[in-house]
């Protein structure tokens, strides 16, 4: 089991930045790839980023890509999603989730376990 809690979400401007972070508990954090989705209102929750178990790997949505960095310390059980340049467009429900599954997975039925969510809102 791998219960996962978000934090760093906020209002910010365009073009400002937020680091996300996402505390795993668990022994076996170091086993799971770990991603990052988010819900805007009214759409459905979409892939934005992933890291491989050992770090070694990422991938990204192409809204992201170049913007947004994903990061792991396994030493304190946490992922991270660093956001610059952030867009009105990127308001969302930010969620980090787990899979055990190989690398790289960006549905959410392959994720075992999920957060609440981190609010991140974006104005104009």
């Amino acid at each position: 089991q791998v219960q996962l809690v978000e934090s760093g979400g906020g209002l910010v401007q365009a073009g400002g930045s937020l680091r996300l972070s996402c505390a795993a508990s668990g022994r076996t954090f170091s086993r799971y790839a770990m991603a990052w989705f988010r819900q805007a209102p009214g759409k459905e929750r979409e892939f934005v980023a992933t890291i491989s178990w050992s770090g070694a790997r990422t991938a990204y949505a192409p809204s992201v890509k170049g913007r947004f960095t994903a990061s792991r310390d396994d030493s304190k059980n946490t992922v991270y999603l660093q956001m610059v340049s952030l867009k009105p467009e990127d308001t969302a429900l930010y969620y980090c989730a787990a899979s055990g599954r190989e690398f790289y997975r960006n549905v959410a039925q392959d994720f075992d376990y999920w957060g609440q969510g981190t609010q991140v809102t974006v104005s104009s």
